[in-house]
């Protein structure tokens, strides 16, 4: 029960946050004609909300396999940095791995990387239960928006701030308890310089590639420092 208090509260801000941006997808889903059924399932089965967006889109039109998987695969390409940033973290998980995996969202990705629970608390546990708050709040968001949709009416565009704010929350608590500001640091200036020279379009991939260029110079010379 500890795991699970302390999850939740880590966990709340992101829940709060995907419940009303998961309540703004449902709303968008529902505009375009669809039943609450449709948020509902493709956000427990992709869960992943940029591409959940594309998706709807691609639903009204005419059916492009290829498109849709390139897209949903440049769109969520920075998953896989977050996946071996988690390998060290997650190794000893057992079978909850494979979920931890699954539901590894940028958000879930930046509570469960900056965790730090009382030594009493198990903390694959502790990464379990942040996966799951933030899984279901996203659900219950999408599921929410779509069931009110047809009795709400509601503009649904500008309400993707709410992750902005959340996600400069979450900088602002891991910068606060870094002992380095290496990986804060290298991030922004990272994002800038590729907001600047590429566009936004896909900015945020090049920028995931600088920070590990960055990170494997800093251990190439740390090694060489240890080696000499």
């Amino acid at each position: 029960m500890g795991e699970i208090r302390y999850a939740f509260r880590q966990a709340l801000p992101v829940m709060t946050g995907f419940i009303f941006l998961g309540f703004g997808y449902g709303l968008y889903m529902n505009s375009l004609g669809f039943s609450f059924i449709y948020p509902t399932l493709m956000a427990l089965t992709i869960y992943a909300g940029s591409v959940e967006f594309i998706v709807a889109d691609f639903l009204t039109k005419a059916f492009n396999p290829l498109v849709a998987f390139v897209v949903a695969l440049i769109v969520n390409s920075r998953h896989f940095f977050y996946g071996l940033s988690m390998l060290e973290k997650y190794q000893n998980a057992g079978s909850a791995k494979f979920f931890l995996i699954y539901g590894m969202s940028d958000e879930t990705f930046m509570v469960n990387y900056s965790l730090r629970p009382p030594k009493q608390l198990n903390l694959t546990r502790c990464y379990l239960y942040v996966t799951i708050f933030d899984y279901f709040a996203w659900a219950l968001g999408s599921m929410l928006g779509g069931l009110f949709g047809n009795i709400i009416n509601i503009e649904v565009e500008g309400l993707s701030f709410i992750m902005t704010a959340l996600f400069l929350v979450l900088f602002l608590e891991q910068f606060l308890n870094e002992e380095s500001h290496l990986s804060s640091f290298s991030g922004f200036i990272c994002g800038v310089l590729a907001l600047i020279f590429i566009g936004g379009q896909n900015f945020i991939l090049v920028a995931i590639l600088g920070v590990v260029v960055i990170f494997l110079i800093q251990n190439y010379l740390c090694g060489k420092k240890v080696g000499a």
